[in-house]
């Protein structure tokens, strides 16, 4: 049996149609034109083209005023006196030339006569690569194949089907561009176990050639569809677990999941055999967004697997949190009898969390005498007390999610700089790029076996009598002299970096400022009085704003220069102490005025001076009061 469905492209005809409308030529009314030896050539042959008129259509019906012009398009490429005449053509190129015989008349304008159209191509390459793919159920088998280079001329593509009880099927397409065509029958599973052969075949006036057979069978060539109607549950709300349940075409009999959290990049893989349409994935992370896809296949070892299905995502629910909080802690005396404790912890990583924190339950408990026990809820990480300065004291904190707490971090209470055979010797702080500072430092000489923990604890410098800022921290083994810190770290901003050394229970700890870049102040103190005592002159000023210190600051300059006089400033400098705003001295000479200013420096230089204050001390110099005299240094 033998079913043939045909196709048929017009787009040649129609393109040769619409360039003779073009060219205005009427039906050759006038007289023929011929090409030998044929309208269709191959790439560097020659061509012959003769235009002749027809009976009675001469100039003035006298055949010696005829001339007859051969256009190539708009090119003129030859012309002849008489009634006919032939050229030969060479080196046309690849595609489709119209030319065109023209009939001049002395004082009337040129008339068409007749034209042709010669094209210009290859033969067909033998079409490679054929596939044949039939998608799900109720698809159609459709090939594709590479049909080689373009044949610039019309090609007809017969793609046959060759099936078991001698069934052939075909369909043709007629452009050269041709690489796919869809037969429009569908296999079923009657034929799983018969053997198709599909060839395609490329003809052209220049030649044919045709593909190498490609045999397949039903299980070979049927691509299941996408599962669809995907669903997801988690049962008894575990966070750990969840089913998956889809629908898919009744032929399929392996399908493969793949899922991962939506922020991740990498999938994981799971293959599921005889699972019809429903598996249970045991590896998930509470509280965690996942996305799912899913494919089929008909066969373990034949055949392709469908197109994935469309995502489907799914909020896995919460678990009890794991891990233990990060917590430390300031002292700060109130008054004799009282001290402020303020606690401090970092929030668990989102894996340790395993859902939203509601809250944190803090507990501060005395452990000898009295047993005080202070408990309190907070939704925030920190929290402070004020407790006896006596006794034994005790913090345990823990993370609350809706199922659950996290087991509470226990830490004791000790005087965190009170033992000076614990501090740290020679730390040193370091920039290492812009967001980070590396501490070193050395063990103490006597006490070093018994410490268990170092703490790196930085914050931000801020003035006196201002808020301070929650410090950042880091907990370092004993064997351990250095740390990179980086949390919180900006550039241009001066931090005080404390490293402490706990044994069980005491501390001792010393501190260094670090900053990570910086650049001089960007201007210097304000002077805001400057008062005579004594015989000594004292200068009182206002710190320079944080923002515009521009990194730690060294020392402050304080400089003075006599009224309208020529003289080069002197001025003395001071180590910086966030604690002192005023300094004496006692180099000014009484009965004479001068202008004071200040300037900051850090170690990318000094700043643009402050405001200016006059000054005439009263008094004799300070010198004659037995205090020795500052340091003064005079520029040039």
């Amino acid at each position: 049996m033998a079913r043939t469905l045909r196709g048929c492209s017009l787009e040649l005809i129609f393109l040769t149609t619409w360039l003779l409308i073009k060219a205005q030529i009427d039906v050759c009314k006038r007289g023929d034109v011929t090409v030998k030896p044929s309208h269709v050539i191959s790439r560097g042959s020659t061509v012959n083209i003769s235009c002749s008129l027809k009976p009675k259509q001469d100039c003035l019906h006298s055949s010696s005023l005829n001339k007859l012009i051969l256009y190539k398009i708009n090119e003129v490429i030859s012309f002849h006196h008489g009634r006919s005449f032939s050229s030969q053509i060479t080196d046309l190129s690849l595609g489709s030339t119209l030319f065109l015989c023209k009939l001049a008349c002395v004082g009337s304008n040129e008339t068409p006569v007749c034209g042709a159209e010669i094209s210009v191509g290859v033969a067909p390459e033998q079409p490679q690569n054929l596939t044949c793919v039939q998608e799900g159920e109720r698809g159609t088998v459709a090939c594709t194949w590479d049909r080689g280079q373009d044949t610039h001329i019309y090609t007809e593509y017969t793609l046959q089907l060759n099936g078991p009880k001698n069934l052939t099927w075909q369909k043709q397409c007629n452009n050269y561009h041709c690489a796919h065509l869809d037969l429009g029958i569908s296999l079923t599973p009657q034929f799983s176990e018969s053997n198709f052969t599909a060839t395609v075949t490329a003809t052209n006036s220049l030649g044919s050639s045709s593909s190498f057979p490609s045999t397949f069978t039903f299980l070979d060539i049927v691509r299941p569809l996408p599962p669809w109607n995907i669903t997801i549950k988690f049962p008894n709300a575990s966070g750990n677990r969840c089913t998956l349940q889809w629908r898919g075409e009744r032929w399929v009999r392996l399908s493969r999941l793949r899922y991962r959290p939506s922020h991740s990049r990498s999938w994981n893989m799971v293959t599921v055999m005889n699972a019809r349409g429903s598996h249970d994935l045991l590896d998930l992370k509470p509280f965690t967004e996942y996305e799912f896809q899913i494919s089929s296949k008909l066969h373990l070892f034949r055949g392709s697997w469908s197109e994935w299905s469309r995502s489907w995502t799914a909020h896995s629910p919460e678990e009890e949190p794991t891990g233990t909080l990060d917590v430390w802690y300031t002292k700060q005396p109130v008054d004799y009898n009282r001290q402020r404790i303020s606690l401090f912890w970092k929030n668990l990583s989102v894996t340790e969390a395993r859902g939203k924190i509601l809250h944190y339950q803090v507990t501060l408990q005395e452990v000898t005498g009295k047993k005080i026990t202070l408990q309190n809820i907070t939704e925030h990480t920190f929290w402070t007390w004020v407790i006896p300065r006596t006794g034994i004291w005790t913090v345990a904190v823990s993370a609350v999610n809706s199922k659950g707490s996290s087991l509470p971090t226990h830490i004791n209470i000790t005087d965190l700089c009170g033992s000076g055979l614990l501090t740290p010797r020679q730390i040193s702080a370091n920039s290492e790029g812009v967001d980070g500072i590396v501490v070193t430092w050395q063990a103490p000489r006597k006490a070093a076996s018994a410490i268990q923990h170092y703490v790196v604890e930085w914050r931000a410098l801020h003035p006196v009598g201002s808020i301070q800022p929650p410090p950042s921290w880091l907990w370092v083994p004993p064997y351990s002299m250095s740390a990179l810190i980086s949390e919180n770290i900006k550039p241009h901003i001066c931090y005080e970096i404390r490293v402490h050394a706990l044994s069980r229970d005491q501390g001792g700890c010393d501190s260094i400022w670090g900053d990570t870049k910086y650049k001089a102040p960007l201007r210097g103190p304000h002077i805001n009085a400057i008062t005579e005592e004594k015989g000594s002159i004292l200068i009182s000023w206002n710190h320079i704003p944080v923002q515009e210190q521009m990194g730690c600051i060294l020392h402050y300059r304080i400089y003075w220069k006599e009224r309208d006089t020529g003289s080069k400033p002197g001025f003395c400098e001071i180590p910086y102490s966030l604690s002192q705003n005023s300094y004496p001295i006692n180099s000014l000479q009484p009965s004479v005025t001068y202008i004071l200013w200040m300037t900051a420096l850090t170690a990318a230089g000094e700043s643009p001076q402050g405001n200016e204050r006059e000054f005439s001390p009263q008094g004799e110099n300070t010198t004659t009061f037995g205090q020795a005299p500052d340091i003064l240094v005079h520029s040039g």
